[in-house]
């Protein structure tokens, strides 16, 4: 395990994708740090703040009021710079400038990588995952996940409503970009008839118009369809399978919306538990690692392991899924 020096001021930045919870992670992260008399630096916009030297001190007054809010009061950026050697070097050298002994990264598998390469330049880091997605190997739990299923479920509840009535099949997309987290959770909790998920290769049209047809005779009033983004092609999918079976069928992209909101509580929660604990890490002398949670606690991996790991959905609850769908 590397190990580093005492840490004076620790920097915090989001990156990639906002999931729900960010900002109860950074408020635990600058709390926690200025109760151990440490100093922090928020950095805005994540990686391209860094190396726009977007970097402002911050208080306790700075994160009150922010428990409760969605998004991320950093704000955050895909930056393709830090992809680079030569934006590495710089972003670990802008490190240097403002005295950042530490500094912590809030985001999916990329920003973990920009992490890595922070790391390797001396710059000593941690990791906490925050995305929607789920699709990160080493945690069982991302920051925004909650939030996003819950937030899904409830929009394809009143889509059922309006589907019974008008006696439709809906086909709803979620996010999840190419894990199938978010699609499978809300197959299960709201009932639906099929779950098409990238994970999984039985995607089979002409057997969910069969379904289709069949649920009909049986008298079934809607048929709801669950489709994650790395399958997409929603609406193309809704005109034919309106051909093909002569039901209404309509496409609903939720998009966006899945990223808002304000927080559930275990996301506030959990959220809150993994910023001080990746406080506690850098004192403990702890770098290039990324916070997570399995079996019930919270822990930390060394990044290059944990991206190295590899994720599927479980079986059983897929099988479990098509099983309730009967």
């Amino acid at each position: 395990m590397n190990k580093m020096s005492a840490v004076n001021t620790i920097g915090i930045l989001t990156s990639g994708g906002d999931a729900p919870g960010m900002n109860a992670a950074i408020r635990a992260v600058v709390r926690t740090a200025l109760g151990n008399e440490l100093k922090v630096r928020g950095i805005r916009r994540g990686y391209s703040g860094l190396l726009n030297e977007d970097i402002i001190d911050m208080t306790a007054r700075d994160v009150s009021d922010t428990i409760q809010r969605g998004g991320t009061i950093l704000q955050t950026a895909r930056c393709q710079e830090m992809c680079t050697e030569e934006g590495q070097q710089r972003a670990a050298a802008i490190c240097k400038k403002y005295e950042i002994d530490g500094l912590i990264v809030i985001g999916g598998d990329g920003s973990f990588k920009g992490a890595r390469a922070l790391s390797n330049l001396g710059v000593n880091t941690i990791g906490i995952p925050g995305t929607i997605d789920l699709d990160i190997a080493c945690t069982e739990y991302t920051i925004g996940f909650d939030t996003a299923v819950n937030t899904a479920m409830e929009a394809i509840d009143k889509v059922r409503d309006t589907s019974t009535s008008h006696e439709r099949c809906s086909i709803i997309e979620v996010m999840g970009r190419d894990a199938g987290y978010l699609a499978l959770w809300c197959g299960i909790a709201n009932g639906a008839e099929r779950i098409l998920m990238p994970e999984e290769h039985d995607y089979n049209e002409e057997a969910i118009v069969a379904d289709i047809q069949e649920c009909r005779k049986r008298g079934k009033k809607n048929y709801i369809i669950i489709n994650a983004e790395g399958i997409g092609d929603s609406m193309n999918m809704a005109k034919r399978i309106e051909e093909a079976t002569g039901m209404e069928t309509r496409a609903t992209v939720l998009g966006h919306m899945q990223r808002g909101g304000s927080p559930t509580c275990k996301d506030r929660v959990y959220a809150s538990i993994m910023g001080a604990l990746a406080v506690d890490l850098l004192e403990q002398g702890k770098t290039n690692r990324v916070v997570g949670y399995k079996h019930g606690e919270y822990v930390d991996f060394d990044i290059d392991e944990a991206l190295g790991m590899q994720k599927g959905i479980p079986a059983y609850q897929y099988e479990i899924a098509k099983e309730l769908a009967l």
